[in-house]
């Protein structure tokens, strides 16, 4: 048995550029595998940890996005369970909503400039992969364009989400229990839906003098829509819900 250690020293930096006040915070790579011929087998990667945010100096004590660019401050991710079990590491969901803290300029569309429609001290819900990490302040804050906002959370249940955009979002269908012929079907078996009702709709996107086009799909519709598109949700009634683009849902069912 081996064990690799590997830290951020043990990369050259010299083709890297530098930057005053931002460092990348340490990337840790910890690896145990088995000595084997013909490489690494699975068991290689059970303890892979990475952390990439860029970690802003204490000296700077603002951030200001441009352009379309939105700062949120990252919700804190949950520890335990409803009941109070304390969730390992590996467990914990990473969050996908947060606070607005400050916004750019907006951007440019033909002759308008268009301001960015969401403000400070706004809660949103954004795309799981988007944006960029930065620890400031001690505290986890992404960097991300006003497109990769899903929604704004006016409430903490995810079904009064307000969509922006062209996000609709969708009460999914309920899996199916049992086969057309009665046979019971186990978590395993059962075949995620791609299909559900529209909830709410976003304004709809700008055309080329900065109007707003609204969405063919309207709430209360039963939709069909892709079958891994967008970013899934648990309601607080234990109902699952997915936010994604107009252009993803495929057809409505009538």
């Amino acid at each position: 048995m081996a064990t690799a250690q590997l830290t951020a020293s043990s990369f050259s930096g010299r083709s890297l550029p530098s930057f005053e006040g931002l460092r990348p915070s340490t990337v840790r790579v910890s690896l145990v595998a088995p000595l084997r011929q013909g490489g690494l087998t699975l068991r290689s990667f059970r303890r892979l940890v990475v952390k990439a945010a860029t970690v802003v100096a204490p000296k700077y004590t603002s951030i200001k996005p441009l352009g379309d660019r939105v700062l949120v401050k990252i919700k804190t991710v949950e520890e335990k369970t409803v009941g109070g079990i304390l969730l390992p590491t590996t467990a914990q969901t990473k969050p996908q909503g947060g606070e607005v803290v400050a916004v750019g300029e907006g951007r440019t569309i033909g002759k308008n400039q268009v301001d960015i429609s969401v403000k400070t001290g706004t809660q949103v819900v954004y795309s799981k992969y988007a944006g960029t990490e930065v620890e400031f302040n001690g505290l986890n804050h992404l960097i991300l364009k006003e497109d990769d906002i899903v929604g704004i959370l006016e409430t903490d249940d995810v079904k009064d989400m307000k969509p922006l955009n062209d996000r609709v979002l969708i009460k999914v269908a309920e899996v199916e229990e049992k086969t057309a012929g009665g046979l019971l079907l186990t978590e395993a078996t059962k075949e995620k839906p791609s299909i559900g009702t529209v909830i709410a709709v976003g304004p709809g996107l700008l055309d080329e003098e900065g109007n707003r086009k609204p969405l063919s799909v309207t709430p209360g519709s039963t939709v069909l829509y892709s079958k891994y598109a967008g970013n899934d949700f648990k309601g607080g009634d234990g109902s699952d819900y997915i936010a994604l683009r107009a252009s993803d849902v495929m057809a409505v069912l009538s």
